[in-house]
């Protein structure tokens, strides 16, 4: 009886490469916008909680400050996507993400008692270039983009394209100023 070799790549890594694990690779994107997001809600000061069932909502961010007017505890919910089909830096004004018209309709519902955001994030197409370590740092590559859909209109069957700034970096500096705008009774 013959054995096969694995396909090169497949189960033996290359020489010099480390032996990653068999996750399909939209569940580990899945996993780096996660990661991504609790960094730039730690960085910020805020809570965050997962609903559970998520129900179309993935994630809920809370921000406390005296300075709010509206309560001393605001709240935003967050909607998390991932795309490698997308080149880092985009080009333009802002580019385009295709979303299911179910999620958008529960993005777009307006008005709301809590705001939501969508928030892209594009990765590289490789794992091996998701995230660079040094003595100094933790990077995690690319960046995700943030936009608020509220009131906007279904064009199309089943799917619809948006459009998502590339001025709107989400960091934690834009997650502050989400913040201070809903403490202040405005739109994130």
């Amino acid at each position: 009886m013959a054995l096969t070799q694995p396909e090169h790549g497949a189960l033996i890594p290359r020489p010099g490469e480390p032996l990653r694990g068999a996750l399909a690779a939209t569940s580990c994107m899945e996993t780096l916008q996660v990661a991504y997001l609790h960094a730039v809600t730690a960085a910020a000061g805020c809570s965050l909680s997962q609903p559970f069932p998520d129900n179309g909502i993935d994630w809920h961010l809370s921000h406390s400050s005296g300075a709010h007017l509206v309560d001393d505890e605001v709240t935003i919910k967050v909607q998390l996507k991932c795309t490698y089909q997308i080149t880092p830096s985009p080009s333009g004004t802002s580019f385009g993400f295709t979303l299911d018209n179910d999620h958008l309709v529960k993005l777009a519902r307006t008005p709301v008692s809590v705001p939501k955001i969508l928030v892209v994030m594009i990765a590289p197409r490789a794992r091996e270039e998701w995230v660079r370590a040094g003595h100094d740092r933790l990077e995690l590559r690319h960046c995700c983009y943030w936009t608020n859909l509220a009131g906007h209109a279904v064009t199309g069957r089943h799917r619809t394209n948006v459009r998502i700034p590339t001025s709107r970096i989400f960091d934690d500096r834009a997650l502050c100023a989400i913040m201070a705008r809903v403490g202040a009774g405005g739109r994130p």
